[in-house]
């Protein structure tokens, strides 16, 4: 008997299904995983390596929620891998490599945007490299950050030499089925409705509190903002307000990344970046953050994400706090290197 129904979607379930003819002996085979999906009469079952089986209502012999799988160790996902997709999903205008170093610029909108992502080694020694990356930044008008891994050699290096230490934030990640348990349906009882769309809107960037709609640094915002596939944003009105109460931005990442899979083998990462949640300050402590978190969560069970990222600045403690109780567990560290005016030129 099917014990579950499309409500389930969001939970680890097990299902049976029959996988023979009607003139063939009867063979059975079962699926364990996240129910990302059901519609049109097929359930969207993927599992633990990220593999996705799409099992037909029809066959459903047996199914039932089961509790999620052990949680594998914060240090399971490669701290590069995380370091990727969150790239993907704030895309600068423009890059440049230094080795394993990514150099991006987009006309200063963000730090992230604006910054070496350091990533593996450069193609010289460390010295070298953080002079060549300052001068590329200098070309454009822009101060050379580095975003480093806290404790890592390349931080250590900038630390010695005197750079300071600026945005310190915790990386946290989740199961993005049980993330989206905790959060329940975005709508249920509350008035307005979270509306969803593929590009931000005025009143969206109204709200956005990094960049004007207009004027200078408008366009680079945008391209960082819209630039990636599969992008989604989400704003909550008041009934009669342009400017939306709350906003968030959400982008899905499907096997960009990959993590060691059983066996040592690489697997994809189905993974949604969270960023740009936003709640007006004469509305918080209203749920408005949960709301926009749960209807861009449920989106991204539906296109087919299984782990949940974001980052957070270590000092936004009711932020640390929301996404603590959803679930999110530290994985590793960062923070962006600046030279000061103690520093010197070299």
């Amino acid at each position: 008997m099917n014990r579950i129904t499309p409500e389930d979607v969001g939970r680890r379930v097990s299902v049976r299904r029959l996988l023979s003819g009607p003139d063939e002996p009867v063979q059975y085979g079962d699926v364990v995983g996240d129910l990302t999906g059901w519609a049109d009469g097929v359930l969207t079952i993927t599992r633990r390596d990220g593999s996705v089986a799409r099992v037909a209502e029809r066959t459903l012999v047996a199914g039932k929620v089961v509790p999620p799988a052990p949680a594998r160790g914060p240090a399971a996902v490669p701290v590069e891998a995380l370091q990727s997709a969150a790239d993907r999903a704030w895309p600068a205008v423009e890059y440049a490599g230094l080795g394993d170093w990514r150099l991006r610029a987009s006309a200063g909108f963000t730090r992230r945007a604006n910054s070496v992502l350091v990533t593996g080694s450069p193609d010289r020694p460390l010295p070298d490299a953080v002079a060549a990356a300052e001068a590329w930044y200098a070309d454009r008008g822009l101060p050379a950050y580095f975003q480093v891994v806290a404790g890592s050699a390349a931080d250590r290096h900038l630390a010695e030499a005197g750079w300071e230490a600026q945005a310190r934030a915790i990386v946290q990640v989740a199961r993005l089925g049980a993330v989206a348990d905790l959060l329940g349906d975005p709508d249920a009882g509350a008035p307005g409705t979270v509306e969803l769309a593929d590009a931000p809107d005025r009143s969206w960037m109204a709200r956005y509190h990094k960049v004007a709609a207009e004027g200078p640094g408008a366009d680079a915002a945008r391209h960082v903002l819209a630039g990636p596939r599969g992008t989604v944003f989400a704003q909550l009105r008041e009934p009669g307000q342009e400017v939306p109460t709350a906003i968030g931005r959400a982008t899905v990442d499907l096997g960009g990344s990959t993590m060691p899979g059983p066996g040592g083998l690489a697997t994809g990462l189905r993974v949604v970046s969270y960023t740009a949640i936003e709640v007006d300050p004469a509305y918080r402590r209203r749920g408005l953050g949960r709301r926009i978190m749960a209807a861009l969560t449920r989106h991204a069970l539906d296109a087919g994400a299984t782990t949940a990222l974001l980052s957070v600045e270590d000092d936004n403690e009711p932020a640390v706090r929301m996404y603590a109780g959803l679930g999110f567990a530290e994985h590793h560290r960062y923070h962006y290197r600046v030279r000061t005016a103690d520093t010197g030129t070299h």
